[in-house]
């Protein structure tokens, strides 16, 4: 019986997501006729294309065992440098490269405190977290920048061929790292790592090379839709990406990779966040309550969790 329940949780954790994510739209179609529009589907992947970028960097930390707190503040940091830069007079590609040279940096750092110092993901990234939400603030003295140009604007809010830039932008970053951990050694070191990372290192993985790579890959990540974030907004908030790092989190769990490493996919975290998203946008169509929007998102993801142990049998 014991065997059967673990398989039965195994299928549901392999399939669970998409089979979560179509019902899910099923019932909103039923519960609103404005959900199944093209204009709102459009919408729908638009909003999600953020969170859903800074999810693929999450999902390679958490195939580590890792876990990054940070991403939201670098994505304010980052979106913040990039508009004052351009705010500034600067050229338009200084400005977004110097954004991601910072959003890399503090990720690269968040790698250096957990491989070179020893200290935990979880506390390493939380003080970067504050950190360069302490930065931000001083950055833009706690008032948002504004004064983009149109090009910079055409990034987060342009359309190609009616579809959203960054839909565009976030399924070429998902293909690159399907195929990176598909195809690649470096993605098979990060699954390795995530499985055990001591038999990892007497295997010749220099695990802290792939471990300060990922969390830099993360950061680098995270600062691209700090970016976009910025373009889209038309102005660079100091509060921006407050509690992003929990809806990542949520997408890669809900997705199906396991929270203890070695187990996961990248399709699945772009189902998780297409998850997030369409009950976020399912909920306002029905107005319900910001507040019981929370309860519901937290509910789902002690679901997802709740799955990935019993499928391992714990």
């Amino acid at each position: 019986m014991a065997a059967e329940n673990k398989a039965g949780f195994a299928f549901i954790g392999k399939l669970g997501p998409l089979l979560g994510l179509v019902i899910l739209s099923i019932v909103l179609t039923f519960l609103s006729d404005r959900f199944l529009t093209v204009d709102n589907l459009l919408n729908v992947t638009r909003q999600v294309s953020i969170n859903a970028i800074i999810s693929v960097g999450m999902t390679l930390v958490i195939l580590t065992g890792g876990i990054d707190l940070s991403v939201g503040s670098i994505l304010a940091f980052s979106g913040s440098i990039t508009a004052g830069l351009l705010a500034g007079g600067q050229t338009l590609s200084l400005a977004v490269f110097l954004g991601l040279i910072v959003g890399a940096g503090l990720g690269f750092i968040n790698g250096i405190l957990i491989t070179r110092a020893g200290i935990p993901p979880f506390i390493a990234t939380l003080g970067t977290m504050t950190t360069a939400r302490g930065f931000t603030l001083v950055y833009t003295d706690g008032r948002p920048i504004t004064g983009m140009d149109e090009v910079f604007r055409f990034l987060g809010g342009g359309y190609i061929a009616s579809i959203p830039v960054p839909v565009i932008i976030m399924a070429v970053i998902f293909i690159a790292a399907y195929i990176m951990l598909k195809q690649t050694k470096f993605g098979r070191y990060i699954y390795a790592i995530g499985g055990n990372e001591e038999a990892a290192r007497l295997s010749g993985i220099n695990t802290k090379r792939v471990l300060t790579s990922v969390y830099t890959l993360g950061g680098l990540l995270a600062g691209f839709s700090g970016v976009i974030m910025a373009s889209r907004l038309n102005s660079a908030q100091p509060t921006a990406g407050i509690g992003f790092e929990l809806d990542a989190i949520a997408a890669v769990v809900l997705g199906g990779t396991s929270l203890s490493g070695g187990v996961g996919t990248i399709a699945g975290t772009l189902i998780g966040a297409m998850i997030i998203g369409v009950l976020d946008n399912g909920l306002n169509l029905l107005n319900v309550s910001s507040f019981y929007q929370q309860v519901a998102k937290g509910v789902v993801i002690l679901l997802a969790v709740y799955v990935d142990k019993k499928r391992k049998g714990r």
